[in-house]
């Protein structure tokens, strides 16, 4: 039975589309953006499609941006010669928090599942492939402790240990199953700076 307008619950409705949101939540939302004044609700509302319709990859590293070239690749100070291969954008945002990684990244908007039909033609690795034509001397991976995460890990080593380029992957501190962007900093921080040669 449906105990909103039809407005109400087609909110409702996208809201609890969106991950971690469930009907509860989408309800409590839905009711917060009616009560909101009518240009802040507005502004919402700009603000997501503004980021839809302008959002897009960096050219370089893959990671959203909506300029061409997002911050971290278009610093002349960050060291170009060592990159963090992570997972997800959010992955890049959890290790900027930390302050203390000078390097640039790739982001390879996925990882590998052979579970999920993912493989990896599915994400950015031809792009990776690429950029270490350039002067690269170190890949970090930071794929997270997940299957996924270690598979993709492993077959980026094999790919890319023949060029000579030394791989490492981030120590243990990082939980097992873990997600990057739900650890804090101080984890994170301690995974980077003993990290291991594969």
């Amino acid at each position: 039975m449906d105990y909103f307008s039809g407005y109400i619950s087609a909110l409702v409705g996208q809201l609890s589309k969106l991950p971690g949101i469930g009907n509860k939540t989408a309800q409590r939302l839905a009711f917060h953006i009616m009560s909101m004044p009518k240009e802040q609700a507005h502004e919402l509302a700009d603000a997501i499609r503004d980021a839809r319709e302008n959002v897009r990859y960096c050219k370089t590293c893959c990671t959203l941006t909506d300029a061409e070239y997002c911050p971290v690749c278009s610093n002349p100070e960050r060291d170009a010669s060592t990159i963090m291969v992570v997972e997800t954008a959010r992955d890049l945002a959890a290790y900027e928090k930390t302050g203390r990684y000078s390097g640039v990244y790739h982001v390879l908007q996925g990882a590998i599942s052979p579970m999920l039909g993912i493989g990896p033609d599915d994400i950015r690795l031809k792009e990776l492939m690429q950029r270490l034509q350039g002067d690269v001397k170190e890949v970090i991976i930071a794929t997270n402790s997940s299957l996924e995460g270690e598979t993709t890990a492993m077959y980026l080593s094999k790919l890319i240990k023949p060029t000579g380029i030394k791989v490492t992957r981030i120590a243990s501190g990082v939980p097992v199953g873990g997600d990057l962007e739900y650890i804090d900093e101080v984890t994170l921080l301690r995974a980077l700076e003993g990290r291991t040669e594969l």
